[in-house]
């Protein structure tokens, strides 16, 4: 249940902290806030128990050569719910919204192989008669999500936010190894994607390995940009209380440089190029309707290369990140 919670200087500095380094110690975290490491584990036990943060353990399924895509679903107004529901059980989807006026879905899925991808949208969405119309674009790049934090969580100095990151609890090295998953990472990732924090004994009790085992696992995984540790917090919880879904068309020689000056923006939680005729999909999030329009027209207003911009208010989220991929 998500409980009702006001945040001080304190809270947001964790906040931010926790977006630089997921796993970060809270005694580096009391360092860098000039705080004891007793009162940040204080703070983050009361934010977690609010339902309104947690930090996931989740996969960047490009490292391991998976594909990402973008899917939009338009239903019959009865079935939008149970199918969101649906989509939300499975274990290789994460950010499904129901949009607009309840018959509109939107959710994010990560696909091992053309075969599960032509599974899910060929089989079980196009043969589900209350289904009325269903969209897919590849994710190709992300700006801001993932990996790449929230600018609206900036609460810490640039020289607070480099002492976590000098501390960061694990150190990523070269991108280009080879990485795959293998027998036992599944009970492992399942376990982090409840919760990033888990402990090492925790951790060896999901997987059955030895704590050092799963110590060096976890390094493995995130060192080769295989794991990330993402914050996942609910926009009420900063009072933004209006979310909605973007798509807009840009000039492909002009795409990255949008995608980009996005990163700066606050509202901006997510951005992403896609295939398609809308080849950039962002997620925002406002404090109320006129601070969304203000975005809408001064902000994304000021791009001069956006050329179409359709919108959708999200009006509930079935299912936020930490999707796990069975092996």
């Amino acid at each position: 249940m998500v409980k009702n919670i006001a945040l001080d200087e304190l809270d947001r500095g964790l906040l931010h902290a926790l977006q630089v380094d997921g796993r970060a110690a809270f005694s580096r975290i009391g360092e860098v806030l000039g705080v004891s490491d007793q009162r940040v584990a204080r703070r983050y036990r009361r934010l977690r128990a609010s339902g309104t943060v947690r930090v996931v353990g989740a996969v960047d399924g490009r490292r391991l050569g998976f594909e990402s895509w973008s899917i939009r679903l338009r239903c019959t107004p009865d079935a939008a719910v149970s199918i969101a529901e649906a989509l939300a059980r499975r274990s290789d989807t994460f950010w499904v919204n129901l949009l607009s006026g309840g018959t509109e879905i939107s959710c994010t899925t990560i696909q091992r192989t053309a075969k599960e991808r032509q599974s899910l949208l060929l089989g079980r969405l196009a043969k589900t008669d209350r289904v009325l119309s269903v969209t897919a674009h590849r994710t190709l790049h992300r700006f801001v999500g993932g990996r790449v934090g929230w600018a609206g969580l900036t609460a810490l100095s640039p020289e607070q936010a480099a002492g976590i990151e000098e501390g960061r609890a694990f150190a990523r090295h070269a991108e280009d190894e080879e990485i795959t998953l293998g027998p036992g990472d599944d009970a492992l990732l399942e376990a982090l994607s409840r919760d990033g924090r888990a402990p090492y004994a925790d951790l060896a009790a999901a997987t059955g390995w030895s704590e050092s085992t799963v110590r060096r696992r976890v390094e493995q995984l995130y060192g080769t940009g295989a794991l990330f540790f993402h914050l996942d917090v609910m926009p009420v919880l900063l009072g933004h209380r209006v979310e909605a879904q973007l798509w807009m068309s840009v000039p492909p020689a002009e795409l990255d440089a949008t995608g980009r000056a996005l990163t700066w923006h606050p509202e901006v939680a997510y951005v992403g190029a896609t295939t398609g005729p809308a080849n950039l999909m962002a997620n925002v999030v406002c404090r109320d309707d006129a601070a969304f329009y203000r975005y809408l027209t001064e902000s994304l207003g000021a791009l001069p290369a956006i050329g179409r911009i359709e919108t959708a208010p999200i009006i509930r989220t079935v299912k936020r990140f930490g999707a796990v991929l069975p092996l």
